[in-house]
């Protein structure tokens, strides 16, 4: 469908200021939308342009979701067939759903799961390799954690990825021991996600495609038309960007959701400005750097400025994963060269020493043209770090579904004081600042809805707990939501072709069955995306 005329009762512009739907026709033309009117003129245009005219009647159209933080590679092998997906209730309900899968996958390679988190257990303990090495004394395993931060592996993993108890664990990261000094199979940070990468090495690309595929058609059937794909480790070469697959697809003309990669920042990176160079830029692009700065709050590892309320020793306020000065050389020589960074903060430690890398930055080098800096995640930022963040025009990158995963631990870890102000979207969008809304997948579902929902009502979407929203005074509007998950998600992969139903933009549309501007809460969750357009062409 290269040319039609796309109009409804309620089209969602998703311009600024705008907080309702109207009635509008929408032209578009070889993949851009060339014009928008009243939708009294939708047949009018539709002649005189030569083009079909798709009318979707009562129906809901917006511009197409932009998920601005997503780790596809591990988001797309997981809900498949080459690896299980559980959370489990303990250590043992989890080593015994690995028995069941590997049942079902026999052979000697890798057993690979994703999703445990012990907070969530009837007993929170950390597992270890003990219980793994009665049901699996022979194959290798690896269970990643639900966060995406720990690896649980056998004592065949161990065996198998070359790891002894004299091994050094990589720059960021580490591994526990019992208190004999052996090993426990816990591998944590930087360490476990260099060595999820050597696991994840054994797939082959045909696999990859196919998973790719079928996870991009996934996303499509949730009204998603555009992914940042974000490297999941400080360890270059080992970050889960597969440039090749995409290309692969690209070539076969099946990538059908635009992807923004970034890949680690490492000395020296000029990732971004070779890639400028060899990618057409509209459906595969690489625009900035991502780096982390620290872990998450639920590991102790988040960067926090005071202690952990549930310290684990004196002074627990976990720690930089890489060293301040090394993190400042890295954006400042990136910056120097025109290239923008993305930084992993939780803590408000992070957050206020990447602001300060930044504003850094911008005052030594002035404005760089396509360089821009965001933030990601920031679950804990100081009051007065919120207007400062406005005014460097730094991108708040938030995943909205974080808030409900457990709401007992914010308090737990960090405090009552620190849990009322975190994922303060309230304040930052009323600081001027420019929120952008994804998931982390696979730390959460990619669920569309499910990202709007928890930035509206700030609640479980399944329990719909607790009653009136979890701090409930941070959330935002059902406009400002879709703004942040379409306009303001494009900002955060540097497009600004993108995220608008406006001329001049690419022609990604998203049509639902009820308005998710007025629709009823008990209702919203059940809304089902009809059409999906990328670039014009329908893809769901």
């Amino acid at each position: 469908m290269a040319n039609c005329v796309i109009t409804s009762e309620h089209v969602f512009s998703s311009e600024p200021h705008v907080d309702k739907s109207q009635p509008l026709a929408i032209l578009v033309q070889d993949g851009l939308i060339r014009r928008v009117c009243l939708r009294d003129e939708a047949r009018d245009l539709a002649r005189e342009a030569n083009a079909e005219l798709v009318d979707f009647g009562n129906a809901f159209v917006c511009p197409g979701f932009h998920d601005a933080h997503q780790h596809v590679f591990h988001a797309a092998l997981f809900p498949s067939e080459l690896a299980a997906e559980f959370v489990g209730t303990s250590e043992a309900d989890c080593v015994a759903r690995m028995a069941e899968f590997a049942a079902a996958h026999p052979g000697d390679g890798w057993l690979l799961s994703h999703g445990w988190r012990e907070t969530l257990w009837d007993t929170p303990v950390i597992p270890t390799r003990t219980s793994l090495d009665v049901a699996f004394p022979d194959r290798p395993v690896a269970m990643y954690s639900g966060d995406a931060h720990t690896l649980w592996v056998n004592s065949a993993g161990l065996e198998r990825l070359g790891i002894d108890r004299t091994t050094q664990p990589p720059a960021g990261g580490s591994f526990d021991r019992f208190e004999n000094g052996e090993l426990t199979g816990v591998i944590r940070e930087a360490a476990g996600m260099f060595y999820v990468a050597r696991v994840l090495a054994d797939f082959d690309d045909e696999e990859l495609a196919r998973i790719y595929r079928s996870y991009f058609a996934r996303l499509s059937a949730m009204g998603i038309t555009s992914v940042c794909d974000m490297a999941l480790n400080v360890i270059p070469g080992a970050d889960g960007i597969n440039e090749h697959i995409y290309q692969r697809l690209l070539d076969a003309d099946q990538l059908d959701v635009r992807v923004s990669m970034f890949p680690c920042l490492s000395a020296g990176g000029r990732e971004v400005i070779q890639a400028r160079e060899r990618l057409d830029g509209r459906m595969l692009r690489m625009p900035a750097f991502k780096q982390f700065f620290d872990g998450v709050s639920s590991q102790h590892t988040a960067w926090c400025t005071e202690p952990y309320e549930n310290a684990r020793f004196v002074g627990d306020r976990g720690r930089a994963t890489i060293d301040h000065a090394t993190m400042r050389d890295l954006v400042m020589g990136a910056y120097a060269t025109g290239q923008g960074t993305r930084i992993h903060t939780i803590g408000d430690a992070a957050v206020a020493a990447a602001l300060d890398i930044f504003e850094e930055a911008q005052a030594t080098y002035g404005p760089r043209e396509g360089a821009y800096f965001s933030l990601e995640h920031i679950e804990d930022i100081q009051p007065e770090d919120i207007g400062r963040l406005a005014r460097l025009g730094v991108i708040a990158s938030v995943q909205p579904p974080h808030v409900t995963i457990d709401l007992t631990q914010p308090a737990r870890d960090l405090g009552a004081w620190r849990a009322k102000r975190m994922w303060p979207f309230r304040e930052l969008l009323d600081a001027g600042a420019t929120l952008a809304l994804g998931t982390d997948t696979p730390t959460v579902a990619p669920n569309s809805l499910d990202v709007l929902w928890c930035a509206i009502w700030r609640s479980q979407p399944l329990t719909r707990k607790p009653v009136g929203g979890w701090y409930a005074e941070h959330a935002i509007t059902r406009a400002e939501a879709i703004r942040a998950y379409t306009s303001g998600s494009a900002s955060a992969a540097g497009r600004s072709d993108v995220g608008r139903l406006a001329p001049g933009q690419l022609a990604d549309i998203a049509v639902w069955d009820h308005d998710l501007l007025t629709v009823d809460a008990d209702e919203f969750l059940s809304s089902r995306c009809l059409a999906t357009f990328v670039g014009g062409r329908r893809v769901h």
